[in-house]
Parts: structure tokens; C-alpha cells; sequence
């Protein structure tokens, strides 16, 4: 299969997104294109948001731009904690600047673990796509907020790798550009990544929209979730909850991902 790699001009992504942006633009600017073969699709991870209730997609993170070091996470051992807390899938960071990631942090995280894992990044090539493949990742994020018109392409790239691909939004703008991809599983994160600021009122507003639209896929809601409370609006709406920070900082992430899920 032919893909048409667009020629993204990523300079009208602003703020805290868009610098790191434009680092990934330049970490990738030399990189080969080429897919390879086409690869079957598990949809594990798909398979692992679809069972009965709210379920956990739990990052192994160690920093944000947001909140600087959060903790000096062991990338298997927290994979493992999360697993024994009941997650249904684990998000990795390989972004090394703001997030403190790796490849090697997802190599661990893929061996530690049986659950379905996403490679969490900024995707800006079709190389990055591919690493995610080969190093194990059973689906990757394409953020409509970086991505714009090319997201189709990408999310077509993912498809043909058979990875999963959990496409972000943060507005209705964005909403709608999503669903006209036909994604299987769109994310909603109630986290600005162009100011940093988060509403809650993000994911459940945005939940109820896409279902008006007919959306009957995945719904996920992402960022800013602490306590079980933080939940209640999106319990009844949402497939999963992709959590990071207040896991990965709390010191205990097994019990951590009990007590938030408790309810």
C-alpha cells in the first residue's frame, strides 16, 4: 500500500505543544518514511477498553512540562504495579525532553507486562509509527491538534502497521475532524496542551457530542483525573480514563490505581 506522507508545516501549533513539536519535527527530520510490509491488526488494546466498566489505561511517566520531575519511575516495575492495581493497559512515554521517555523505557514496559501498551508521543512522521510496531506498542496517539488534516493519512498508516490508534481531541473543532477519519477509538483531553490549563468538563461534554454524532466506537477520557470523584462525570459516558500523573507521583502506584478506580 501507497501512502501520500504529507509535507506538514507544524509552525501553527502554538505554545507548549507547539515547541515541543518542533522538537520532535527536528529528532525526526532525517528519518526514512518507509512503512514496510503491512502488519495484521490484534486490537488488543481496543479489546482491552471495550470490557464492562470504566477501565484504566495507566502512563508510566516520570515528568510533564505541566509539573517538571514527578517521580524517578522504574519503567517495568511501574508497569507491573499498575498491572497488580488492576489496569487494562499501560500508556508509555518516549518523549525524552519534557516526559523523561525512551524507547528503552518502552522496550521494559512490553516485556514487563502482558497488558496491551501505547507508545504516548507526539507524533510527527511516519518513522515514528513504525518504531512504535517494531518496539512492541499495540497502538499509538495521533493528536489532532498536531496532526490537523493529516490525521486520516496517519491514522491509515497506523492501521496498515496494525497498531491501534487512540485519536486526541480538546474541542469540537477538533471533534469533528476526528470523526470524519473514522477512527475506532477517539481520546478527549481535558488538558490544554497549548496553555497547559484542564477542564474536567472537557471529556463528558465532548463524550455526549461524539455519541450525538453516531460515534459507537472507543471513548476515552484523558488528564487531570485524581480522585474517584474526579470520575464521577465520566463513569457512565466514557469506555476508559487515561491517567498518568497522579498515579505516577503518589508513591504507592498499585493502591493508587485501586483507590481511584474505587467506587
Amino acid at each position: 500500500m501507497t501512502f501520500c506522507v504529507p509535507d506538514l508545516d507544524f509552525s501553527h501549533v502554538p505554545g507548549v505543544l507547539g515547541r515541543i513539536v518542533q522538537e520532535r519535527v527536528q529528532d525526526y527530520q532525517d528519518a526514512d518514511a518507509a512503512l514496510g510490509e503491512a502488519r495484521p491488526a490484534a486490537r488488543r488494546f481496543e479489546a482491552a477498553l471495550r470490557q464492562p466498566g470504566l477501565s484504566l489505561i495507566a502512563e508510566v511517566k516520570r515528568a510533564s512540562p505541566s509539573q517538571g520531575a514527578i517521580a524517578p519511575l522504574d519503567p517495568a516495575t511501574a508497569a507491573r504495579e499498575y498491572a497488580r492495581g488492576g489496569a487494562q493497559a499501560i500508556s508509555c512515554l518516549t518523549e525524552p525532553r519534557h516526559f523523561g521517555g525512551s524507547r528503552k523505557a518502552l522496550l521494559e514496559v512490553v516485556q514487563a507486562v502482558s497488558l496491551p501498551v501505547i507508545r504516548k508521543d507526539f507524533v510527527v512522521h511516519p518513522a515514528m509509527l513504525r518504531e512504535a510496531a517494531d518496539w512492541g506498542a499495540s497502538a499509538a496517539l495521533l493528536m489532532v491538534s498536531v496532526l490537523g488534516n493529516a490525521t486520516g493519512e496517519y491514522f491509515r498508516m497506523a492501521e496498515h502497521l496494525g497498531l491501534d490508534a487512540l485519536v486526541e481531541v480538546h474541542d469540537e473543532a477538533e471533534l469533528e475532524l476526528a470523526l470524519e477519519v473514522h477512527p475506532r477509538i477517539i481520546g478527549v483531553n481535558n488538558r490544554d496542551l497549548k496553555t497547559l490549563s484542564i477542564d474536567l468538563g472537557q471529556s463528558p461534554r465532548l463524550i455526549r457530542l461524539a455519541r450525538e454524532r453516531g460515534f459507537t466506537g472507543v471513548l476515552v477520557a484523558e488528564s487531570g483525573y485524581a480522585t474517584p470523584r474526579d470520575l464521577a462525570g465520566v463513569h457512565d459516558l466514557a469506555d476508559a480514563v487515561l491517567v498518568g500523573s497522579s498515579l505516577a507521583g503518589s508513591g504507592n502506584l498499585a493502591q493508587a490505581a485501586q483507590n481511584l478506580m474505587a467506587r
